[in-house]
């Protein structure tokens, strides 16, 4: 089977395609033909290995493990003999090593069926961002009707499922992005936009009940003074900023917390096929529609990094891995 594999770290330049062992499943497991895959900023600090902290896990010296990318959706092949939500022939999305190849193995927890209405590269899109967006919304800024929610980054990959979740949970969205993609904001339903490039959303009048941070790109504190008393602060990383950035943001959180009465602690989520099912029906009933600025070709994948890596994506960047046939 061919996959992009890397074996140093480096610049995506580092990646190869290469013709590798097809894997076989353990008990435990579900094998998939994968028909598509995205890209996260994930993707572009293992292959750098940034934070350098990164390679106590993946590797001191080169990778431990080669194969790269998360997101993915294709067809159930085969299945372990301990597997009985799915079956041979299942269309499927979900999140799992080596999903810029033909073929994963892939645990049963982390996977969830693909709705037929839905694209096989709409569902490749979906896992990490669509469900950091929902979990982040519904678990830590606890979003209810009639509230008023601030995304900063409305247009990036999780910040386009962010928008349009907010909407489903009846709550009022002001999405923050650039000039270019005001119209596409107010398209996947925002009540309001706000350019960043005309106008600084932490010195505005408004307070929010909850401010969803995809970009980490002003201050806490600054963010901390237009929260109401009660409100919410959810940061989830920095696109596009540097490493060391996002670090001190984290540690700042921890710091502040406890004298702001707010959390404003960084916020992980977790992989669940319950929640990637939630989103499956949100996508079903047309409440989530994911956006995708391109799809490249398979032999693409260095190519794909490097747009996710500008920090200025509209939407999600997908590979096409293999087609019908």
């Amino acid at each position: 089977m061919k996959a992009v594999v890397y074996h140093n770290y480096g610049s995506p330049d580092v990646l190869r395609y290469e013709e590798i062992e097809k894997p076989a499943p353990g008990d435990d497991d579900v094998l998939v033909a994968v028909r598509a895959a995205s890209v996260n900023p994930y993707d572009s600090h293992l292959i750098r290995a940034e934070p350098f902290l990164l390679r106590i896990a993946f590797g001191l010296r080169k990778p431990k493990h080669p194969r790269l990318g998360v997101d993915f959706s294709g067809r159930v092949e085969a299945v372990g003999s301990n597997i009985t939500r799915f079956k041979p022939g299942d269309e499927v999305f979900g999140a799992a090593r080596g999903a810029f190849g033909e073929y994963l193995c892939a645990q049963d927890s982390r996977l969830a069926l693909k709705p037929r209405s839905v694209t096989f590269a709409q569902a490749a899109s979906v896992p990490i961002a669509g469900v950091t967006a929902l979990q982040g919304l519904r678990d830590r800024g606890k979003v209810q009707p009639g509230q008023k929610v601030l995304v900063n980054g409305a247009a990036g990959g999780v910040g386009t499922f962010a928008v349009q979740i907010v909407k489903a949970f009846g709550a009022h969205v002001v999405g923050v992005c650039s000039t270019r993609n005001l119209d596409l904001v107010r398209s996947i339903g925002a009540d309001e936009v706000i350019d960043y490039t005309q106008e600084d959303f932490t010195k505005a009048r408004s307070l929010y009940d909850v401010i969803f941070d995809c970009v980490s790109n002003h201050s806490l504190s600054a963010c901390n003074r237009i929260l109401k008393s009660d409100g919410r602060y959810v940061g989830i990383g920095g696109v596009g900023q540097p490493m060391m950035r996002i670090v001190n943001r984290i540690l700042s959180g921890v710091v502040m917390s406890p004298f702001v009465k707010k959390n404003l602690r960084p916020f992980g989520a977790k992989m669940k096929s319950e929640d990637l099912a939630v989103i499956a029906r949100m996508m079903e009933s047309g409440k989530v529609t994911p956006v995708i600025e391109k799809e490249y070709a398979f032999t693409q994948v260095a190519d794909a990094i490097r747009r996710v890596e500008t920090g200025h994506t509209r939407g999600k960047i997908v590979i096409t891995v293999s087609d019908e046939s």
